[in-house]
């Protein structure tokens, strides 16, 4: 097969006129041809960190939508469907994706459970990381989010980054606001990237110790804006991800989007595309073309190099997709869940106090991070209730692998003047986790959950919706356009029962996430992330 257009060779700099041609799979040659081709032939994008799960779908399913925006690869951690099922469940995820032509690269979670505060379906430890790891299906060792047990040399911890090193994978970092010191140890231990960085000063610090910085841009924490100027000098050091894609917002754009937006601010576009493309490939040693003699025939061709409207992706010389319509098909699994809790009662979610202030977590729009506040209380026959006028609600996270005591907490910015939102998709232990007006909502949608075995679902005064999430209680087993309207749906019912936030699951899923400061809430109770203990919901 031969195919012509304006060849980018993005690692030289240069874009020629030219034709490439492969055979059995491969680029055989790249030539310079005259031609009346307009379109522009490049490597394909990488999403250097993204938690498959988030998006809803099963890889097999999130690769149908992700060729489209001219994705060929990304670098999975399945550290969300560990948490619910062990290596069982990353042996799911690398058995499916494998059924389809996408390039997923999936890392051995290091932290599941993420922390000893929180309960998960599963452990995996030393030994297990260390069999992982000489698995060749597994390209690197995910996100370390127990910096804390870096930097105490905690001998758990320490063994997980050393049989990384034995093999010679990377090691990714998870240390957002992590400075000064801290920050030198953490490196030394052997990590190499970090996409938690949500200000310019941190992501430049790490940069100058020698770090790699992916820039993340997802459907809730968002950190382009604060962290693109720094690409035109480091380009070589950075990458571009989404962390976490819900799927309506998959079902929009990818890699492609964030492309598009650096080239938009007048950054050079072979810089962009080094990030995007190149740099990914090269720092976690994938076997993913690069657009050269001999390579994989990995590669998309796009209309221009400013929109980044993609036209065809090519993957192992295979046409994938062409103008947006999907050529993967879907693939048959087994369904597999850890769901094991009883429906509650409204008396279970009641808090009773004569505080007369109480801790609050603030939400903020678009960050995982949050912030800690105080309030007054407001007291009902001596239960602890939601202040809709002030829009303090109140919170729950519920174990959902054994019948436990709900966990109570008081949310500020999620704006609910009626119902409630749960979730069983609840970082990182993915317990359930709801927010609501009154404790008989924050049941019934708790309940509603517990019923169909997972998902994300409303409750208003008048109506209830719910997207089913029966695999692990985090993917569905459904198509990405069902699964992505839904969801929009959703989405809506949310916004109209008062919700402000621009994706209101999304930040619901992270306010369980304890190893991202400030104030988070476990299944065990609220928990403060900068001293990394339980703290009290009452202001003595």
């Amino acid at each position: 097969m031969k195919l012509q257009g304006n060849i980018v060779d993005i690692q030289k700099k240069r874009i020629f006129k030219g034709e490439v041609t492969i055979v059995d799979g491969k680029i055989k040659e790249i030539k310079e041809v005259n031609h009346a081709e307009e379109n522009y032939i490049l490597p394909g994008f990488v999403d250097a960190h993204i938690h498959i799960e988030s998006s809803m779908l099963v890889p097999s399913e999130f690769a149908k939508i992700a060729v489209t925006h001219g994705t060929i690869a990304t670098v999975s951690d399945p550290h969300e469907i560990a948490n619910v099922l062990g290596m069982k469940g990353v042996e799911f995820m690398i058995e499916n994706g494998k059924k389809v032509p996408l390039k997923f690269n999936f890392g051995a979670p290091s932290c599941v459970p993420a922390t000893s505060f929180e309960s998960a379906g599963a452990i995996i430890d030393s030994e297990d990381i260390k069999v992982m790891m000489e698995n060749p299906d597994i390209k690197y060792l995910a996100e370390m989010m127990n910096y804390p047990g870096v930097l105490f040399d905690d001998e758990e911890v320490m063994k997980k980054i050393q049989y990384a090193k034995d093999v010679n994978k990377p090691i990714d970092g998870h240390a957002p606001g992590l400075r000064g010191e801290d920050i030198t140890k953490y490196i030394s231990a052997g990590i190499s990237t970090d996409h938690e960085c949500f200000t310019y000063e941190e992501a430049l610090e790490k940069l100058q110790k020698g770090m790699k910085v992916i820039i993340r841009e997802g459907s809730a924490a968002k950190n382009f804006e604060a962290l693109i100027n720094l690409l035109p000098e480091y380009y070589k050091n950075m990458m571009f991800c989404s962390d976490d894609k819900h799927p309506d917002d998959l079902l929009v754009g990818h890699i492609n989007q964030l492309c598009e937006r650096a080239v938009a601010k007048g950054i050079d576009v072979f810089k962009v595309l080094q990030a995007a493309c190149i740099n990914p490939v090269k720092h976690y040693n994938l076997d993913v073309g690069l657009l050269a003699e001999g390579d994989d025939a990995d590669f998309i061709v796009v209309e221009d190099l400013k929109k980044f409207k993609v036209l065809q992706t090519y993957i192992n010389g295979g046409l994938v997709a062409e103008n947006g319509q999907s050529f993967v098909e879907s693939v048959d699994f087994e369904v597999l869940n850890n769901f094991n809790t009883k429906k509650k009662k409204t008396s279970d979610f009641e808090f009773h106090s004569a505080s007369e202030k109480i801790r609050v977590i603030e939400a903020l729009d678009g960050e995982l991070v949050t912030n800690e506040i105080e309030t007054k209380s407001l007291i009902e026959k001596g239960n602890l209730v939601s202040d809709t006028a002030n829009d303090i609600l109140k919170m729950t996270v519920v174990n959902r692998y054994k019948d436990e005591e709900p966990s109570i907490a008081f949310i500020k910015n999620f704006g609910l003047k009626e119902g409630a939102i749960a979730s069983s998709v609840g970082h990182d232990s993915h317990n359930i986790i709801a927010v609501g007006v009154s404790d008989k909502a924050i049941c019934e949608a708790v309940n509603f959950l517990i019923e169909n075995r997972g998902g994300v679902c409303a409750v208003s005064n008048t109506d209830k919706k719910i997207v089913s999430l029966p695999v692990a209680g985090i993917m569905s087993d459904k198509p990405a356009v069902e699964i992505g309207k839904a969801y929009a749906e959703l989405d809506k019912m949310a916004k109209n029962m008062g919700s402000t936030l621009r994706a209101p699951y999304m930040t619901l899923s992270f306010m369980a996430l304890l190893v991202i400061p400030s104030l988070k809430l476990s299944d065990k109770g609220l928990f403060d992330g900068n001293t990394f203990k339980f703290t009290s919901l009452e202001v003595k």
